[in-house]
């Protein structure tokens, strides 16, 4: 068998345009791969693939990623510099994907039974996930022992991740007059208040399983106002909220709403938009665990959110490990290295052949 060589694959893969809901090239190009590995079985759910191994073994390892990429931003043209890929979803997460590929057509014995998911609209809201897609037509295509999702992580292992939620908050007041501002309530004046207690916020850090995570509350968009000679008697901000895993989305919304009620009146709502669990970090899975000692591998907390809270709130623990640089992902100077993706492809490629 002739040895893979995941950075071309990578060159590949950038190539093909597939922003969220514009994936059906690139996964009819991964499926045609997929179907003639003569050990895996591949099944094709909307512009999702899962392919699988059935050998039997007592522990099955998936490996996950998503598809899709952010717009492109002056950066949809590939543009390769010595061993360096530039271009749209070179890091989030083509390179992830490459890897992925090579391992499934490279490693036909494997020490576990494995699972390979190519999945779609990871970049968009959750509620158009392509893993909630397979879940309704098949949820066991996702059960395993242990997921490691690709995610542009430098090689290091993020263990599991925050939580995100997204409130609005309505202010109301009293529309009035520019010229007779006291016989009005300005709506955009009360949003002071709120500032101040975001200034004022103190973050968590929580240490979980030896991994540091850091919460933050930002507002990340502002409204109000309806003319220049009026006291607006409405302002709209969106707040975001990160957190940690050491608590529920629940728990994270009690907080919020026991910090903003001070400045609050009855007219006024907060109201919780969208939400994401956290993970927990999962490091004491001992597969995942042998794969850290074997490479003495880094290990950090995930700030961001991604898709192993999926799979831990169906209880399969969860990390993300992948080539590429994550503060690069949907920037215009988004690139991944050629030794960032043969590392990630030879860390895995271990795993799946020596096993524990």
């Amino acid at each position: 068998m002739s040895e893979p060589d995941p950075f071309e694959l990578t060159r590949t893969l950038v190539g093909i345009p597939s922003v969220s809901f514009e994936e059906r090239e690139i996964v009819d190009f991964l499926q045609i791969r997929l179907e003639g590995i003569p050990w895996l079985e591949t099944s094709r759910i909307g512009d999702n693939l899962v392919a699988r191994t059935d050998f039997g073994k007592n522990f099955r390892l998936l490996l996950g990623g998503h598809t899709d990429t952010v717009p492109p931003s002056d950066n949809a043209d590939i543009r390769i510099e010595g061993e360096t890929i530039w271009g749209l979803g070179a890091a989030d997460m083509k390179g992830g994907l490459a890897v992925m590929l090579s391992l499934a057509e490279t490693v036909p014995n494997p020490a576990f039974d494995m699972t390979f998911v190519f999945y779609a609209r990871e970049e968009v809201a959750s509620e158009h996930s392509g893993l909630k897609e397979i879940v309704l037509s098949n949820s066991e295509l996702l059960s395993a022992d242990l997921a490691l999702l690709g995610e542009p992580t430098s090689g290091t292992v993020e263990a599991g991740c925050q939580g995100t939620m997204r409130f609005v908050l309505e202010l109301n007041g009293q529309r009035a007059h520019t010229a007779r501002p006291w016989m009005g309530d300005n709506a955009i004046h009360r949003l002071g208040a709120i500032f101040e207690i975001l200034n004022q916020y103190e973050e968590r850090r929580p240490v979980i399983e030896g991994c540091q995570y850091r919460e933050a509350l930002q507002a990340v968009r502002v409204e109000g106002g309806i003319a220049g000679n009026v006291v607006p008697d409405a302002s709209s901000l969106t707040i975001n909220h990160r957190v940690a895993p050491d608590r529920s989305v629940d728990e994270a919304e009690n907080y919020v709403r026991e910090l903003f009620a001070p400045v609050l009146n009855s007219s006024d709502t907060l109201s919780l938009v969208d939400s994401a669990p956290p993970a927990k970090p999962g490091l004491s899975n001992p597969v995942l665990a042998a794969m850290i000692g074997r490479y003495d591998l880094e290990v950090q907390g995930k700030l961001g959110w991604t898709d192993v809270a999926f799979f831990d709130q169906r209880g399969v623990p969860a990390a993300n490990f992948g080539p590429g640089d994550a503060t690069l992902a949907h920037t215009r100077d988004e690139r991944v290295t050629k030794t960032a993706v043969d590392s990630c492809f030879l860390v895995l490629k271990n795993l799946m052949e020596s096993g524990l």
